[in-house]
């Protein structure tokens, strides 16, 4: 798959039985639809994927879904000033550099072994 932001082809890391589109260019990364979910435990997966909100923040570009190559909406964790890409088509979310450990960070599942093994992997 090719970095929406970058164009460098992205690797693919499985963590945990989750696949996880890495750019070692840009530090970006690419949930496929429903994987950022799998990251948290049950009782939490409800509450992360509604807490995320449409936004009209227009000061950064939209970028391309890496799928379908539409624009994808941007949308805004717990007011917390986390705005992220997500496709308009369902077909995964985008984190630029820093927005995935800026989450984990605001993340109420703190036993979450995946969220651990995320922290390892992308730092703390």
């Amino acid at each position: 798959m090719e970095c929406t932001v970058c164009k460098n082809e992205m690797i693919i890391l499985e963590l945990n039985k989750v696949e996880i589109d890495y750019c070692t260019g840009c530090k970006g990364i690419w949930f496929d639809s429903g994987e950022l979910e799998l990251i948290f435990s049950e009782s939490e997966r409800k509450s992360i994927a509604e807490s995320f909100i449409f936004t009209s923040n227009r000061k950064e570009n939209k970028k391309r879904c890496p799928i379908c190559k539409k624009k994808m909406d941007k949308i805004e964790y717990k007011n917390s000033g986390i705005v992220i890409d997500r496709c308009s088509k369902n077909h995964g979310l985008w984190f630029d550099n820093e927005e995935l450990k800026l989450l984990l960070k605001l993340a109420e599942d703190k036993n979450s072994k995946m969220i651990e093994i995320l922290k390892e992997v992308f730092g703390k």
